[in-house]
């Protein structure tokens, strides 16, 4: 099974902040053979450098805090993680919380005052849009599949 999985929850250093999030759960899939992870980050597919000034979604418009507009990268992200998505034959996305990117059901507010809302990332919600499932990296144990075998 091929899956989407944003590349810093693999413990790639390719946050915002030159950071990575390593996530167990989802490095103990790499030893299941019936799994495929294939990392991406979208921001840097957009042509985003690492480290970069932190995004949220504001108005419908990705911005740094100091009011960059950040869209057209994102965009062009989503879409070359759509083109993988296809390109692998993927269903699945196993993507990073809260990010203007990859958030799925929650968001920063735009405020940056680190405040949630309701709404999907700009790649999330292209890949829920063309018929593939997203899941935070706190859903994985409402999948319906074992991880651990």
């Amino acid at each position: 099974m091929n899956i989407l999985v944003s590349a810093c929850l693999l413990g790639v250093a390719c946050r915002y902040d030159g950071a990575s999030k390593p996530n167990e759960k989802i490095l103990s899939m790499l030893k299941n053979p019936v799994f495929n992870l294939i990392p991406v980050c979208p921001e840097i597919l957009g042509g985003l450098p690492t480290p970069r000034p932190p995004c949220e979604i504001s108005d419908g418009r990705v911005v740094t805090q100091s009011g960059e507009n950040k869209t057209v990268e994102y965009e062009r992200g989503a879409d070359e993680v759509l083109r993988l998505a296809k390109l692998f034959n993927c269903r699945l996305a196993i993507l990073k919380e809260n990010s203007p990117s990859c958030g799925s059901g929650k968001i920063y507010d735009g405020t940056f005052s680190h405040a949630l809302t309701d709404g999907d990332g700009i790649t999330a919600s292209l890949l829920k849009a063309n018929g593939i499932k997203v899941v935070g990296e706190s859903e994985l144990a409402g999948l319906d599949f074992d991880m651990t075998e």
